[in-house]
């Protein structure tokens, strides 16, 4: 049931240089405090585990919930630099990964792996057009910057049902979807810090459950739903730890404004997160056919 009016109004979603404001801030500087896998993303945590087992966790989850385990096509829409890329391709068996990012620096990373089973494009979802159809989809952490904070309600959804009328179209039938999204939760943009959606999040709106469940009637099936929240509480502590360790070196690539920023933006997040002015969801959706 695919809205093709939907589908031809302009996306309503963050410009490629408001993403490539936080992103290509450099490679360097993420790598100094992200694990091994490069997961800018919300963990998911079993008590014991180091931060790189649950991050392993969270993208071997969205692979499962997605059915990507040994297909020849699936597509990482907001990529990053990477890690779920990687994940399906050297240990799922996926024959073919296309990752979307709007970061220049994030997909030359990308690129430099040299792994011949991983497309890197630099594109919105909204330009995005497959060669072929996809027998999954997974997009981590890009949904909140699927519309920007001037649009109006209706319009914020029209822009979210033209996501899962693509979605929905790029898959062959039966396929899946493996959404995580940080969402409003007992909280709207009023409430959240200026700071945040000024100096780190420019251009970026968050959802709420309500309107993903509106922009994808007729269109998806939700088959499993669940808030970690509490567990972005944990991967943000982990990450300002890391900041700390790595301080000095930091300081010397990026400069103190720049750490100090990232410092106080992730513990703003954590108190969000622990009190509920955000949810941490993960969806996985099924085609309806």
């Amino acid at each position: 049931m695919l809205d093709t009016d939907t589908l031809q109004r302009p996306s309503p979603g963050a410009s490629k240089d408001a993403i490539q404001f936080h992103y290509d801030v450099g490679n360097d500087f993420y790598h100094l405090w992200l694990d091994e896998t490069k997961t800018y993303t919300c963990a998911l945590w079993n008590e014991g585990d180091d931060i790189a087992a649950a991050q392993k966790r969270k993208l071997d989850h969205h692979i499962t919930e997605a059915k990507a385990p040994g297909v020849a096509r699936a597509l990482d829409i907001g990529c990053g630099w990477g890690p779920c890329l990687r994940r399906m391709v050297e240990t799922h068996g996926v024959q073919h990964a296309v990752g979307l990012t709007l970061s220049q620096a994030q997909a030359d990373y990308v690129k430099s792996l040299g792994n011949p089973g991983i497309e890197i494009r630099v594109e919105s979802w909204f330009d995005h057009e497959p060669t072929a159809p996809y027998d999954a989809i997974i997009s981590i952490g890009a949904f909140e910057h699927f519309a920007r904070p001037d649009v109006a309600l209706a319009e914020k959804i029209d822009g979210y049902r033209a996501f899962f009328d693509r979605c929905r179209r790029w898959l062959r039938p039966g396929g899946r979807l493996s959404l995580q999204t940080i969402v409003y939760e007992n909280s709207d943009r009023a409430d959240l810090s200026p700071f945040i959606l000024e100096r780190i999040w420019p251009e970026t709106d968050l959802p709420r459950l309500a309107d993903i469940c509106t922009a994808v009637e007729r269109k998806f099936e939700v088959v499993r739903l669940h808030n970690d929240r509490q567990g972005y509480v944990r991967t943000c502590a982990e990450w300002v730890r890391q900041l700390g360790v790595h301080r000095d070196k930091i300081v010397s690539t990026v400069g103190l404004d720049t750490y100090e920023r990232y410092v106080h933006w992730l513990k703003l997040s954590m108190v969000g997160f622990h009190t509920g002015t955000m949810g941490l969801l993960r969806i996985t959706f099924q085609r309806i056919d």
